[in-house]
């Protein structure tokens, strides 16, 4: 059984690509909550306009099929990896930012190996399904440090 195939998408796996980025929209509401601090809070806001705008555009792709989320999803995949990197190098000194600076450089690169991949003959879901598990681990557990950090201070 196949959620996605070539020519269309299955509603699970549409709805499971709309969520994802509300999931980092949750995340980085967290983040902010926890990290009054740092100065980083406007980076922060800009993740979370790009991933509100990016739940809209891949539910709007889903309708296109495969090729067009893995634009949408690449592109997102690149401008929130930009900015999780920003956000963790400046915040390093606070400690506990490293799964954030290795999530935004894994989402730097598999952003535009999703934008690649839609040009491919054969377009699959199945690299961007895979990054979404272990890029959403990095970001919580980023969030979490910096929250135990913040409450020691």
């Amino acid at each position: 059984m196949t959620i996605a195939t070539a020519k269309e998408i299955g509603p699970l796996t549409a709805v499971l690509f709309v969520l994802y980025p509300l999931f980092d929209v949750g995340a980085a509401v967290y983040d902010l909550r926890s990290s009054r601090a740092t100065g980083t809070s406007t980076l922060l806001y800009v993740n979370i306009a790009v991933s509100l705008i990016t739940a809209v555009g891949v539910g709007v792709a889903c309708a296109s099929g495969i090729p067009a989320v893995l634009r949408v999803w690449g592109a997102w995949a690149v401008v929130a990896g930009l900015v999780q990197l920003i956000v963790g190098v400046t915040r390093r000194r606070m400690g506990g930012q490293w799964p954030m600076i290795i999530s935004g450089g894994i989402s730097v690169l598999a952003g535009g190996s999703f934008i690649a991949g839609a040009s491919a003959a054969d377009p699959s879901l199945t690299n961007a399904a895979g990054y979404a598990i272990p890029g959403a681990i990095f970001f919580l557990i980023a969030a979490l440090r910096l929250g135990r950090g913040a409450k020691g201070n």
